[in-house]
C-alpha cells in the first residue's frame, strides 16, 4: 500500500516517502501532538495478513523500544490505524553507510573508527539486553548530518535472553524460537553460523560488523560472489582477501580488530561486544596522525593474553624506541635499555593530575570516567586496581613528605584553561578534608611538607606565594603548574601571558622571587615535574630543561606529559589525546558538526548568521578560519587567532602570535591583509565596534595589568579606555550601540563600563554568578547571554542588565559526555537566530614508566 501525502494514520499526518525494503515502507511524517516530525514505517498491505511478517515486524518496534542508546533509533510509537500496522520512530536526517561508500572509495581511518565505535556501542547495548540484531548492513546504519550512527531495523532481531520490562518503552515479549535450518539476513553480511542456519548470539552481529568495517576500509566487500548462494559459501568456507594488500596503509590494529571479528569460529571473536567497543575506541581516541597514515601497518599483533587495548601510541613509540636500537647496534655501540610503560588506568575518561606518595609504591591521581566529576583514587605499582579516596569533585595538587595531600575543591574554569578551586589539605589515609585557601589554582609541598607554594589572582595580577602570603613573582597574566626543586630552593611554573591561554613559558625563580630561569615555551598546560637529583625540569613532549637553560629530549611523544617523578627516577606519564569540536545550530535546518581540523575554537558569528570564524590552535602554524553553516569546506584566511568580523561582513580581526604586539585586518575575499602595530601592547583579545572604524583590545602593557583600549583601524597608538585589571571573557563585549563594554572588574564582579571614558558610570552586572561569562549583547541591548565554562549540560541564559531578571535560553551538551571538561564557549549571532558551542575533550591514560633516562 502507498501512503498518498496528507493522508493520516492515527495521530500522524503524512508528508512523504522516505523509502521502501523487504520489511516496509518508509515514510516522513508529522506528529500532531507533539508538532514534530518523525518516520513512519508501515508493514505492506500485501504482506500485513502473514501472521509471521506481522510478527516480525511488531518484534521490530518491540526490540528497538526496549534499547535507549543514542546509536539506536528511537521507537515513539507503534499501532495499528485502519488495518495498517505502523511504527512510528526518530527521524534522522543524513545518509546511509551505503550512500556513503557509494564511490567504492574507502573511507578515512578517523571516519572509519569513528562509524565503528558509535555502532559497537549501540550493538554492545542491544547484547546486554540479550537483543541480536541479525540484519546488520550498510543500508541500516544512517550518519546523521553531524555525524552521529544511528541503528536502524530491527526487523530480524532476536531475543536471546528476556528483557527487563522496567526498561521497556512498548511491552516485549520473547520471540518464537527460529526453526534449525532457517536462513535469515543478508547475503554478504551473515556471518558463518548464520549463513548455515544454526543457532546465533552476539557474536554474530560482531562478525557482521567485522565485514562492515572490512568494506569501509578497503572499498569493496569481504565476500562478493556472483550469487547469493556462492556467497553464502564462501562466507562459511573462505577467508576475504588480506586487507594488508586491498587497504596496506590502513593502521595494523584495524586490521587486527576486524580479522577477529572475522573468525569463522565465534569462540575466537570477542567476549563481549563491549570488550569490541572499548578496543575500537581506544584505538580511535589514541591513534596519532603519524599510526593513521599507516607507520604502524609493519608491526603484528602480539598474541599473548593481555588486559585492555595497548595503546596505540605507545606502540609506536616502542617502534621507535627498537629503531634507535638498530641504529646504535649498526654504530658499534651498546643500545640502551628500552623504557617499560605499566598501564595503571582502565577506564574512559581524563587524568588530571598524578603524584607519587612518599613510600614510592603508592599513586595518587585525579581521574574524570564516564563523564562523572573528578575524582581521588590510589593505585600501586604492583597491582592494577584503584581505590576511590572518598572525595568526589577533588583535585589531587600534591602529596607531602608527611602522607598529607593538597587538594582542590569545587574546582572550576575560569575563563578557557584557567581554573581555581578551594585549597584543602586532608590525610593521605582519609579524613575530611581542612580548607586553607580560596581562588588557588595551583600548589605544591615544600620538601619537609611543613609549607605549600600557591599560584592564585588577587586582584588584577597572578601570583606565586611562599609561603602562603608572600609574594615571590606576579604577572598580568596566568601563572600555573607550579613544582618545588627537591632541595627546596627553587620553583619551576609556567607563566602564560594570556589569561585561560594554556601556552605560556617555563620559568624558575628562588624561594626570594629572584629568577634564575626564563625558560622555553611550552604548549598544552603541560605539567612540569623535577628529577630526583634537581637539575632538570621535565615537561611535556617529553623535554628536560637543565638549569642552564639548555633543552634535551627524553621521550618523543606529543601526547605524553609526566606528572611527576620518583626518587629512583621513574614516572607517572599521562598520554592524552585531545580534541576541540564546534556544533553548529543554523537559523534554519538541523544542528551540524562544524569542526575543521582538531581543535576548532568559535569566536563570532557573520552578521547574516550564516558564516562562522573560529581559529585551529593546535596546528603549525594556528589558522584563521570561515565555515558557513552548511557545511561547506573551511577556509584558512591566514596565521594566528582570529576574534571577530568587521560590521559589513568583509573582514576579520587577527592577532600575530605568540608575540600578540599587531591587530591584523584580513579580508574575507579577494584583497591584502592590513596591519596596525600596536607597540609593547599585549593584545589578549579584539573586537569590532559597531561603527566600523575602530576595534577593542583587551590587552597589557609591560608591568601593568590587563585593561581595554580602543584602537582606531586608521592607526596610531591605542587609547586605554578602563583601570587596570579589567578583562573581557567570553564573547564580544561590546553593546549593539557601541556605547557599553561588558567586562570582569578587578573585584572579579561583570561589570559594564562606558566606551568613552567620563561618559558613563561603571555599574556592575546584577543577577550574574561569580563564575557565569557573558557571550554577547541581545540585539536590542538590554540584556545578554551568560554562561558557565564548566557545567554539562551547558547552559545559556538571557541576564537583564538593568534589573538581573534571569531567563534559560538554550541548553547544549556533547552526546558522549566522556572526557569533556569544558561545555563551552558558546557563539551567539548578533540577531539571536543562529549559534554554535564548543567543547574540549581529553581522553588519556595513566601509565608508570621505568628507564626514562
Amino acid at each position: 500500500m502507498t501512503l498518498q501525502a496528507g493522508s493520516r494514520l492515527g495521530a500522524y499526518e503524512i508528508l512523504a516517502p522516505l523509502g521502501a525494503g523487504g520489511m516496509g515502507e518508509v515514510y516522513r511524517a508529522k506528529d500532531a501532538r507533539l508538532g514534530r516530525d518523525v518516520a513512519i514505517k508501515v508493514l505492506p498491505s500485501a504482506t500485513a495478513a502473514d501472521p509471521d511478517r506481522r510478527a516480525r515486524f511488531e518484534q521490530e518496534a518491540r526490540s528497538a523500544s526496549a534499547l535507549n542508546h543514542p546509536n539506536i533509533l528511537t521507537i515513539y510509537d507503534i499501532g495499528e490505524y485502519g488495518g495498517t500496522i505502523y511504527i512510528a520512530m526518530e527521524l534522522v536526517e543524513g545518509r546511509t553507510l551505503r550512500e556513503l561508500l557509494a564511490s567504492g572509495e574507502p573511507l578515512p581511518t578517523r571516519k572509519l573508527l569513528d562509524v565503528g565505535v558509535q555502532t559497537a556501542d549501540g550493538l554492545a547495548k542491544a547484547h546486554a539486553s540479550g537483543i541480536v540484531h541479525r540484519d546488520l548492513k550498510p543500508e541500516n546504519l544512517m550518519i546523521s548530518r553531524d555525524g552521529f550512527v544511528k541503528i536502524l531495523d530491527f526487523g530480524l532481531a532476536k531475543l536471546t535472553e528476556p528483557v527487563s520490562q522496567a526498561a521497556s518503552v512498548l511491552p516485549t515479549a520473547v520471540a518464537a524460537p527460529t526453526q534449525p535450518g532457517t536462513v535469515m539476513g543478508t547475503a554478504g553480511y551473515m556471518s558463518p553460523e548464520q549463513a548455515s542456519g544454526h543457532p546465533v548470539d552476539f557474536r554474530s552481529d560482531q562478525f557482521t560488523l567485522g565485514a562492515i568495517l572490512y568494506e569501509m576500509a578497503a572499498g569493496q566487500k569481504a565476500f562478493q560472489r556472483k550469487t547469493g548462494a556462492e556467497t553464502l559459501v564462501a562466507i562459511i568456507r573462505e577467508e576475504p582477501q588480506p586487507l594488508s594488500q586491498l587497504a596496506p596503509k590502513a593502521p595494523a590494529p584495524v586490521r587486527w580488530i576486524v580479522e577477529r571479528c572475522l573468525a569463522k569460529d565465534p569462540e575466537e571473536r570477542y567476549a563481549s561486544t563491549k570488550d569490541l567497543a572499548r578496543d575500537l575506541r581506544s584505538l580511535r581516541d589514541h591513534l596519532t596522525e603519524t599510526s593513521v597514515s599507516g607507520a604502524l601497518q609493519a608491526a603484528e599483533p602480539v598474541k599473548a593474553p593481555r588486559r585492555g587495548w595497548v595503546v596505540p601510541a605507545i606502540a609506536a613509540i616502542l617502534i621507535g624506541a627498537a629503531a634507535g636500537a638498530l641504529i646504535h647496534a649498526r654504530l658499534g655501540r651498546k643500545p640502551a635499555p628500552a623504557p617499560k610503560f605499566q598501564q595503571l588506568t582502565f577506564q574512559r575518561g581524563q587524568i588530571l593530575s598524578a603524584r607519587f606518595a612518599p613510600d614510592g609504591q603508592t599513586i595518587v591521581y585525579s581521574g574524570a570516567w564516564e563523564g562523572r566529576p573528578p575524582e581521588i583514587f590510589t593505585a600501586r605499582s604492583d597491582g592494577p586496581e584503584s581505590r576511590a579516596l572518598g572525595l568526589p569533585g577533588a583535585t589531587v595538587l600534591s602529596v607531602s613528605s608527611a602522607g598529607e595531600i593538597a587538594v582542590s575543591l569545587n574546582r572550576h574554569f575560569v575563563v578557557g584553561y584557567e581554573a581555581t578551586g578551594t585549597l584543602a589539605r586532608v590525610p593521605l589515609a582519609g579524613g575530611a578534608p581542612r580548607e586553607i585557601l580560596d581562588s588557588a589554582q595551583a600548589a605544591d609541598w615544600s620538601p619537609d611538607g611543613k609549607n605549600l607554594a600557591v599560584c592564585r589572582v588577587v586582584g588584577n595580577k597572578s601570583r606565586l606565594e611562599y609561603p602562603i602570603g608572600k609574594v615571590i613573582y606576579e604577572t598580568a597574566g596566568w601563572l600555573d603548574q607550579v613544582r618545588m626543586s627537591p632541595d627546596g630552593k627553587l620553583l619551576a611554573f609556567v607563566d602564560s601571558p594570556q589569561r585561560g591561554n594554556n601556552n605560556g613559558h617555563v620559568k624558575i625563580v628562588d624561594t626570594e622571587g629572584k629568577l634564575r630561569l626564563d625558560g622555553p615555551f611550552s604548549s598544552g598546560a603541560s605539567p612540569l615535574a623535577w628529577s630526583p637529583r634537581g637539575d632538570e625540569v621535565w615537561f611535556g613532549g617529553i623535554n628536560a630543561l637543565a638549569l642552564d637553560g639548555k633543552v634535551r629530549p627524553v621521550w618523543i611523544s606529543p601526547n605524553a606529559a609526566v606528572f611527576d617523578r620518583s626518587r629512583d627516577g621513574r614516572a607517572l606519564v599521562n598520554e592524552a589525546v585531545a580534541r576541540r569540536e564546534i556544533v553548529g545550530f543554523p537559523r534554519t535546518g538541523p544542528p551540524r558538526n562544524l569542526t575543521a581540523l582538531n581543535w576548532s575554537f568559535p569566536t563570532a558569528i557573520s552578521a547574516d548568521a550564516e558564516t562562522v570564524l573560529f581559529y585551529e590552535q593546535i596546528v603549525e602554524p594556528p589558522g584563521v578560519y570561515v565555515r558557513k553553516f552548511d557545511g561547506s569546506p573551511a577556509v584558512r584566511l591566514g596565521d594566528g587567532e582570529g576574534y571577530g568580523f568587521s560590521p559589513d561582513g568583509k573582514w576579520v580581526v587577527t592577532v600575530r602570535i605568540p608575540e600578540r604586539h599587531a591587530i591584523v585586518l584580513v579580508p574575507i575575499g579577494a584583497g591584502e591583509p592590513k596591519t596596525i602595530e600596536m607597540g609593547n601592547l599585549t593584545c589578549q583579545w579584539a573586537a569590532w565596534f559597531p561603527d566600523d572604524r575602530r576595534i577593542l583590545v583587551n590587552g597589557n602593557e609591560p608591568g601593568h595589568g590587563s585593561r581595554l583600549y580602543v584602537q582606531d583601524i586608521a592607526g596610531g597608538k591605542p587609547r586605554p579606555i578602563s583601570p587596570e585589571g579589567v578583562t573581557v571573557v567570553g564573547g564580544n563585549g561590546i553593546s549593539p550601540d557601541g556605547r557599553s563594554i561588558v567586562g570582569r572588574g578587578p573585584d572579579g564582579r561583570m561589570t559594564i563600563y562606558p566606551a568613552e571614558p567620563g561618559a558613563a558610570e561603571a555599574r556592575p552586572v546584577p543577577g550574574l554568578n561569580p563564575d557565569e561569562l557573558p557571550i554577547r549583547w541581545t540585539a536590542d541591548g538590554r540584556s545578554i547571554y551568560v554562561t558557565h565554562l564548566s557545567a554539562l549540560p551547558g547552559i545559556i541564559t538571557v541576564v537583564d542588565v538593568a534589573t538581573g531578571g534571569r531567563k534559560e535560553w538554550k541548553r547544549f551538551e556533547p552526546p558522549d559526555p566522556s572526557g569533556v571538561e569544558q561545555a563551552g564557549p558558546a557563539v551567539i549571532a548578533p540577531d539571536g537566530s543562529a549559534y554554535v558551542y564548543s567543547y574540549r575533550r581529553t581522553l588519556g591514560d595513566l601509565f608508570l614508566a621505568t628507564g626514562l633516562k
